[in-house]
């Protein structure tokens, strides 16, 4: 099932526009993210084609399903409790059956854990692309031979240097395995290239080394050492790199380059914006999607806060909503029960 069908099939119950723009903190490079609610048809609902979610490829539009929407609430989502509390001017559509979910249906003190665990997951977000940002866009793929060392005299030297000191060929180097020693090997050299030795690698992009049959009695060179776990970290490192330069959004990424910053300045302005707004939970019993400190939230996004004074920030935040945790008369959990059985009256009108 699509976005198109829920629409051709009239299965749509709620429709908002979310993100930045429901914030208030749209620029002009700002998309317009779309969040919903829909329900699917009697027979799927029953049948074995549940389906929970519905979203285009690149997420930035969002259909949950009714239950799945009243659960995720029941958790105090912030996501979407944030969408239950859209602004008049964010509704693109509404069922009249929605008005049965209210919002102080579903706030409780549990927001307190779950917006302040998903605004430190946003600072640890931040704090992973910081080491992304940092790194050349030219990051270069090293080979196995970049972390490979040379034995000798109790030291260790980089095996591509001691090939050039020695005026040595890779490939007309012999290994074979040391008994009882991981990674390491006995490495032998053939100035000639009759003895058939296989080289240290084969081809550049090798992901082995390569042993060699050794007559006996041939002199050996030197011990050669693999740093296996090393070369396995720079792979994945260099993976997760170039799958996050493919995924990234580009402008977003030369903004925090021309600010100077090395973390990503739009994660910890919504980490700001979410602690506020579970201030406000513990303090106010309510949300307000709009904020009133734009010019502050877009402070933090245009680079003018340093990483430390963020950090601050959030430290001062975090202790005011525990603070004001222990006064708010806000319940520790929704009530399950009630919800449950409104959306099981919601299902029965629905299918009726």
């Amino acid at each position: 099932m699509t976005i198109d069908d829920l629409k051709a099939q009239n299965l749509i119950l709620f429709e908002v526009i979310s993100g930045s723009r429901a914030f208030g903190l749209e620029t002009a490079t700002s998309d317009t993210d779309i969040k919903g609610v829909f329900y699917l048809p009697k027979a799927s609902f029953y049948g074995l084609d549940y389906i929970p979610q519905i979203s285009n490829d690149t997420n930035d539009i969002v259909y949950y399903e009714l239950g799945r929407f009243v659960a995720l609430l029941l958790k105090n989502n912030p996501n979407l409790l944030e969408v239950l509390a859209s602004a008049p001017d964010c509704i693109l559509y509404q069922h009249p059956i929605m008005q049965k979910l209210t919002l102080d249906l579903f706030l409780s003190k549990l927001s307190k854990q779950t917006f302040a665990h998903y605004a430190m997951s946003q600072i640890k977000k931040a704090k992973g692309s910081n080491k992304k940002i940092n790194k050349s866009i030219a990051v270069k793929r090293k080979t196995i031979l970049d972390f490979c060392y040379i034995i000798e005299d109790q030291h260790t030297y980089p095996l591509n240097d001691w090939l050039a000191q020695h005026n040595f060929k890779q490939h007309l180097c012999g290994l074979t395995t040391i008994r009882q020693g991981r990674d390491l090997y006995a490495l032998f050299y053939d100035p000639s290239g009759t003895c058939g030795y296989n080289g240290i690698i084969q081809q550049q992009d090798s992901s082995e080394l390569c042993l060699s049959p050794i007559k006996a009695n041939s002199p050996m060179v030197a011990y050669l050492s693999f740093n296996r776990d090393g070369y396995s970290s720079h792979c994945r490192e260099y993976k997760e790199y170039w799958s996050w330069v493919e995924k990234r959004n580009p402008q977003r990424s030369l903004n925090n380059i021309e600010q100077g910053n090395n973390f990503d300045a739009k994660n910890m302005m919504h980490t700001i914006r979410l602690l506020q707004v579970a201030q406000q939970i513990m303090t106010q019993g309510t949300i307000t999607n709009k904020r009133s400190n734009r010019e502050q939230l877009l402070s933090i996004k245009n680079g003018q806060l340093s990483y430390d004074e963020i950090i601050q920030l959030a430290e001062s935040l975090l202790a005011d909503i525990e603070n004001a945790a222990m006064s708010s008369s806000l319940p520790e959990v929704p009530n399950s029960d009630k919800a449950i059985q409104i959306l099981v009256d919601m299902r029965d009108t629905l299918y009726q």
